[in-house]
Order: C-alpha cells, then sequence, then structure tokens
C-alpha cells in the first residue's frame, strides 16, 4: 500500500471509532480487497508506544494494544491498574468488551445456519411467535436482524443519562424484558431491508433466537459455537455479576461537578445484563485478537455463511454495516471491524480482511460512552495504520 493510502485509510478508521457506528461517511458495497503481499513494514513502533504514552490523563487511566503486520507483530500496555494504588497496568487485563459481542452474536447465528438450524431468510416473526405482535405485519427476517435493517424500535433500559443508570448499576433487567419493551412501540414507518439503523435490540432478539432454536442459553451457545474453537479461554459472559473476574484494570467515568470541575467515578461494578448478545462479554485483547484471526481465515464460520460478514445489505443506502462488523473503505482498502464500549471501557477488534494488518486495544476510557473523539483511541489507530 502507498504511504498516502496508509494515511487515508487510518483517517477513516479514526473518524469511524470516535464517532461511533453509522458516524461515517455512507459508502457503497465494499469493493473486493487489493492484495498486500508486497508491503512487508513492520508495526510503527514508536508512534505506538508515543500513542499510549502519559497514561493516566484526562481520557484515559490505561490501554492494551495488539497490532499485526506482515513485518511482525507489536503488543503494549500503559497506564495504571487503579487510581488509588498506581500500579501499572496489568498487560493481560480482562475488560468489558461492549458491542465487540455482537461479532460473537452474528458468528454463533451464521453457525447454526450453516448447520442448517436457523434459516437466514426466514421470518423471525415464525422462530418467536410469543414475542412479536400482529403490527409486525411486515415478515423480518433473521438477516435484517444481523445487518440492522429490521425496523424494530430500542428497547427499554434503565435510565437516560449517566446519572441515573450509575444509580441502578447493580440492577437487573432482563433481555426479555428490553425485548418485549422493544416490540411493545410497534414498527418502525419502513420496510425491513430498505434502511440500516444500528441498534441492540437486533442483537438481543438474534439472543432470543439462539435460545429458541437450541434449547439452550445463549451464553453456553456461544461458548461452544465461537469462543471454544477460537481459542478464547478468558472470555466470558457474566450474566447479572457485577464485577470481572480475574485480573482487570478499573474503569472510572468523568463527571463534572456543579463549580466546573471533574471527578473520576470507579465503574467497573456494573450489572449490564440487559446488554446481553448485544454488549456483555468480557475478553481479553489476546482473545480477541484470536477471534478475528480465526473468523477471517474462516476457522468459525465456514463459507458461505462467512461472506454474510463481509457483505452489506443492497437495499439500504448508505450502508456500512454487515452481520457483526462495520466497514471503512480508503484508497482502494477495507477494513472490516467493530468497537464497543460500557462505562469506563472501550474495545475495538478489526483488520483488512487477508490479516496484513489488524488492531485489538482496549481502553480505559473515562467518557467510554461519549459522542466525541476520544484522544487516546484516535492515537492508537492512527498508529496502528501507519
Amino acid at each position: 500500500m502507498r504511504a498516502r493510502s496508509h494515511a487515508a485509510l487510518a483517517a477513516s478508521v479514526v473518524l469511524a471509532l470516535a464517532a461511533g457506528p453509522l458516524a461515517a461517511p455512507a459508502f457503497a458495497a465494499p469493493p473486493a480487497p487489493a492484495s498486500r503481499s508486497a508491503d512487508q513494514r513492520g508495526p510503527a513502533e514508536e508512534a505506538l508506544r508515543a500513542a499510549v504514552a502519559g497514561l493516566p490523563n484526562q481520557y484515559a487511566t490505561a490501554a492494551l494494544v495488539r497490532v499485526g503486520t506482515p513485518g511482525g507483530d507489536w503488543h503494549g500496555s500503559a497506564g495504571v491498574r487503579d487510581l488509588a494504588s498506581g500500579r501499572a497496568a496489568h498487560p493481560d487485563a480482562r475488560f468489558r468488551a461492549g458491542s465487540v459481542t455482537k461479532v460473537v452474536t452474528a458468528a454463533t447465528v451464521l453457525r447454526l445456519a450453516a448447520q442448517d438450524v436457523i434459516d437466514l431468510d426466514a421470518p423471525v416473526q415464525g422462530y418467536l411467535p410469543d414475542l412479536f405482535t400482529p403490527d409486525f405485519e411486515q415478515p423480518i427476517s433473521v438477516r435484517h436482524l444481523l445487518n440492522h435493517t429490521s425496523g424494530i424500535k430500542p428497547g427499554d433500559g434503565l435510565g437516560d443519562d449517566f446519572a441515573e443508570l450509575y444509580s441502578h448499576r447493580y440492577e437487573t433487567l432482563t433481555p426479555q424484558q428490553v425485548a418485549a419493551s422493544a416490540i411493545a412501540k410497534g414498527p418502525e414507518d419502513f420496510v425491513p431491508g430498505t434502511r440500516q439503523q444500528y441498534l441492540n435490540i437486533n442483537y438481543t432478539i438474534l439472543g432470543l433466537l439462539i435460545e429458541k432454536v437450541t434449547g439452550r442459553s445463549y451464553a453456553s451457545e456461544a461458548t461452544r459455537l465461537v469462543l471454544r474453537p477460537a481459542g478464547m479461554h478468558h472470555t466470558y459472559f457474566p450474566g447479572t455479576d457485577p464485577g470481572i473476574r480475574g485480573p482487570h484494570n478499573r474503569g472510572y467515568q468523568a463527571v463534572e461537578r456543579p463549580d466546573g470541575t471533574t471527578r473520576l467515578v470507579d465503574v467497573t461494578e456494573w450489572n449490564q445484563a440487559d446488554r446481553w448478545a448485544a454488549g456483555d462479554m468480557i475478553s481479553t485483547t489476546a482473545d480477541l485478537e484470536r477471534l478475528l484471526t480465526k473468523l477471517f481465515r474462516g476457522r468459525i464460520v465456514p463459507q458461505p455463511e462467512l461472506e454474510e460478514m463481509f457483505t452489506t445489505p443492497a437495499g439500504a443506502p448508505g450502508a456500512t454495516l454487515s452481520a457483526g462488523l462495520e466497514y471503512q473503505e480508503a484508497d482502494g482498502q477495507v477494513f472490516w471491524g467493530k468497537s464497543g464500549g460500557r462505562y469506563g471501557y472501550n474495545a475495538f477488534i478489526g483488520g483488512t480482511r487477508d490479516l496484513s494488518r489488524t488492531l485489538v486495544c482496549a481502553v480505559n476510557s473515562t467518557d467510554a460512552k461519549g459522542t466525541g473523539r476520544n484522544p487516546v483511541v484516535a492515537a492508537i489507530t492512527a498508529a496502528a495504520l501507519q
């Protein structure tokens, strides 16, 4: 890849990570990946070290990074395990992966499709007749859920802002309650498949679908079909447990005081059962790197189902989301990945389809659910793609 291609791709992916899903410019269907076999450059180690230098700071308290290139790999960590002790961040820490969970959920559904347990073209109303009301007259296929074109409205949560959510952090809102609240709002005013709208509810319902067709829990099926084949031995689904088992770096949220100053609130403990199949997985950067590489190599989801993860819906103008992934294109290169954020934690996995360049990172952002650009995440991404 030419130098300007690296710069353009870095800028594109940085913007996507900073702004969140669907905030990037609209692209047409992604082009076929170009070959980069001639590019043997290794990671930009100096730039990567600079990207995580100085932690903790106002934007993040810790960062874990893994970059893969044809010329070698780079692994790094920075920051602190917790603000009280100031101990160095644990390099193999577990963290909340947020919406990166959707990659695992999508892969689970696609594996079940490969086994003829699920039909991607079948209406989900037929699989879950007790969930949907007669108002949902238009058939919503499983594929519509996978690529966020279902038209189902968002489900209820335990609050609308940080203060309210934080006050309910030890309470349980079940996925079934979330799904029922979404269906009660009725369908959106568009035909399924004609518009893309990124919402957790699509993957909450996919979790219910997995349980219905297998007769087993979402966590057990995702572990059997994805985590175990990927070798993700340090990844798990916490359910209603508010803690993070094993070594971890604590997460913090910046909260403004009445006088305009900022304090950091420890948000490590949080029952996030309502995020479930859409965003309640705890993992490590090493495990997510294994997921990324084995998934892209076809060792988890077989062909032709794997193509669903690298295909955006043709009928939804400006679509950038596929089954579990999102793409960014610049100068003929395509970078597929998924970001995730829970309070105190940001995560990202992604790479070119041929795995000639990969990035997995976890940043303990102090405003992980904010809409603004996190400078630490942006610096890491730009350095990784040099």
